[in-house]
């Protein structure tokens, strides 16, 4: 179901009045297009914010989809970059049905308002196809490809490597011996949510939706039972790291150290240590996290991390999943197992992870130098400068 508050959205009769769905309006048409994605709970979700926003715009314009043109398009997406008036669009998490409720939480980056660009094609491709529409605007946008492709270049938010040990060994800190149990709950928390999403690339809705008995023994080996985008089933190796983590974090809830096979009960378990978490709890603390790190780094290391401090403050929940597969990658796991674990439909999705081609042009590109006595051509074997 769309929401938004009071009379914000708009009727938007089709001008046919008429498609091939059971729609009496752009709102019904695009519930029926949301509908679709039933099946994977956090692409639906992440889609109908991005199909409110449209239809919210619009009816601020006074206008219904089938009048969208490609000249309002730009109007759009600068919109998106800077929601104004601020009191009526951004405003902090609320439940939809409250009258505070806003769409954002505040203006989009370049790389947020492409995405929403690519969303939104795809809503309008459908309701063509719905004959809902007679056109989809998006598909005229200048240097289409670039914009609203979205299989495109290398995975490039993750944490390169130095960062990510040192935010590991910044996390691995035990808490003075004096902590309280609370104090030591958390830290043992935060390892295990930053361990499992390293170790495992899960996505946040398989972190929160995982079980204790999704950890399985067979033939002497863990292997992690979950059920992710589009509910598909995958059994992934669990490394022996996790197996430790797990256990820590096992003892500190009172339990054996290993799971068994009659244990339906939360992984991940509110501050009560009982109770699950949910995806926004669990995106919240992420984020937390991260900006606590960011400080900590500023103040061990001052303007010498400033890019550092940067990334940690942008990094998001996924990142951990991209920082996971990339460093994957770059250890020499093959492209086929790397696809298993980050269960990918395509392997040309898994490719975006291997940078090791970039790092070899890289390095070869550097034997181009201004001098010979540099990192120039003189010093390649076989050859002689000019």
């Amino acid at each position: 179901m769309l929401y938004g508050t009071d009379g914000w959205l708009p009727s938007g009769l089709s001008p046919a009045g008429a498609g091939r769905i059971a729609a009496t309006n752009d709102v019904q048409a695009v519930a029926l297009w949301l509908e679709e994605y039933r099946a994977s709970p956090n692409t639906q979700r992440a889609y109908r914010r991005e199909a409110e926003r449209l239809l919210l715009w619009l009816g601020e314009q006074g206008m219904s989809l089938a009048e969208l043109r490609r000249d309002h398009l730009d109007a759009f997406e600068a919109f998106l970059g800077d929601p104004t008036p601020r009191e009526r669009w951004v405003g902090p998490t609320r439940a939809r049905q409250d009258p505070r409720w806003r769409p954002f939480r505040g203006p989009l980056s370049p790389s947020s308002r492409r995405q929403s660009l690519i969303i939104l094609q795809g809503l309008c491709a459908w309701l063509v196809e719905a004959g809902w529409l007679d056109h989809n605007p998006f598909r005229l946008m200048r240097d289409k490809r670039r914009r609203m492709d979205n299989r495109r270049g290398a995975i490039e938010r993750y944490l390169e490597r130095p960062l990510w040990e040192w935010l590991w060994q910044w996390l691995d800190r035990p808490p003075a011996s004096s902590a309280s149990r609370r104090a030591r709950f958390v830290w043992m928390r935060r390892r295990l949510v930053f361990g499992f999403a390293y170790l495992l690339a899960p996505r946040i809705g398989e972190m929160t939706g995982a079980r204790m008995d999704d950890f399985i023994r067979r033939e002497g080996r863990w292997w992690w039972r979950v059920t992710g985008k589009g509910g598909k089933t995958a059994r992934i190796p669990v490394p022996p790291d996790m197996m430790r983590l797990l256990a820590d974090w096992r003892v500190c809830l009172n339990l054996s150290p290993e799971p068994s096979a009659d244990e339906p009960t939360p992984l991940l378990r509110g501050l009560d240590g009982r109770r699950g978490v949910g995806d926004n709890h669990l995106y919240r603390l992420i984020r937390a996290i991260f900006e606590e790190a960011a400080i900590a780094l500023k103040h061990q290391l001052g303007a010498d991390a400033e890019r550092e401090v940067a990334q940690l403050r942008r990094a998001t929940p996924h990142w951990l999943r991209h920082t996971a597969l990339t460093h994957q990658a770059q250890a020499g796991v093959e492209l086929r197992y790397l696809a298993e674990t980050a269960r990918h439909s395509r392997l040309d999705t898994t490719a975006r992870y291997l940078h090791t081609e970039a790092e070899e042009w890289h390095r070869q590109q550097a034997r181009h130098g201004l001098t010979p006595q540099g990192t120039g051509g003189a010093d390649v074997p076989g050859e002689q400068p000019v």
